[in-house]
């Protein structure tokens, strides 16, 4: 990644050769617009893919952590993180034939876009953030939930008001987690997708075909830099919740 930065100020056209320093790339990159908007659809995606695998991870992990016994519980279990283990490309083929299927039955979606790169993000995504939030509630202590349901609080207000906010690191974890995976995925993308929505890694390998662009350098460094911005916030943020939490098992 050092590497990467230092050339993203080379002036020359060949990333492999130094020849000197320039900062023409960076004011290149701006009026790339067909980069800039692959940028744009693939932040949009990653967001929303990562705030729909929250909601979904949540439910499923509180189905599996708190409602251990029920019918179909270890097909349920096995069902949510099969794509763990899956292979991209068998992910992708079986989304792929799910859109079509859907399209000739129902109508929708018609065109495969950015809606069903979503929603294949989503999917797989939702695995991963099940298992950061299931590790977080085996290590909850229900006692605190029960006294607020023994206080005549709803199960629902007990959720929102005890049970999330503790789960909340979590939370984030895995919310970042998914927005990362989702913007490095290529492989799902090209199976899901149509001619008409174009995400930076789908542009970035089409482009590795001819060489590598140095405004690809440029724009690595860029997303290299927010990404250490938010990444060491999320960590402060957490480390204090930790600590935080930490301090209050002790005073009880």
């Amino acid at each position: 990644m050092v590497i990467l930065i230092v050339y993203s100020f080379n002036s020359s056209r060949l990333v492999t050769v130094w020849a000197e320093f320039s900062t023409k790339w960076y004011v290149e990159l701006i009026h790339n617009e067909a980069l800039l908007e692959a940028v744009g659809l693939s932040l949009t995606i990653a967001a929303g893919a990562a705030s729909l695998s929250i909601v979904l991870g949540t439910l499923a992990a509180f189905a599996i952590i708190r409602f251990r016994r029920f019918r179909g519980s270890n097909l349920f279990s096995f069902m949510t993180t099969a794509p763990l283990v899956m292979p991209d490309v068998i992910t992708g083929l079986s989304l792929l034939l799910l859109f079509i299927g859907m399209g000739q039955v129902i109508g929708w979606p018609k065109a495969r876009g950015a809606m069903t790169i979503l929603m294949a993000h989503a999917t797989f995504c939702t695995a991963y953030v099940t298992v950061v939030i299931s590790a977080r509630l085996r290590e909850l202590d229900k006692s605190i939930e029960e006294a607020a349901l023994d206080l005549g609080a709803n199960p629902l207000k007990v959720f929102f008001i005890i049970t999330l906010p503790m789960i909340a690191p979590a939370l984030v974890s895995g919310w970042l987690l998914a927005f990362t995976l989702s913007l490095d995925d290529v492989v799902i993308a090209n199976f899901v997708t149509g001619p008409g929505a174009m995400t930076l890694p789908k542009l970035v390998f089409s482009k590795v075909r001819l060489g590598v662009d140095p405004q690809v350098n440029a724009l690595a460094t860029i997303i290299l830099l927010i990404v250490g911005i938010i990444g060491f916030i999320s960590w402060l943020w957490m480390r204090r919740a930790e600590k935080r939490h930490l301090r209050e098992i002790r005073m009880r």
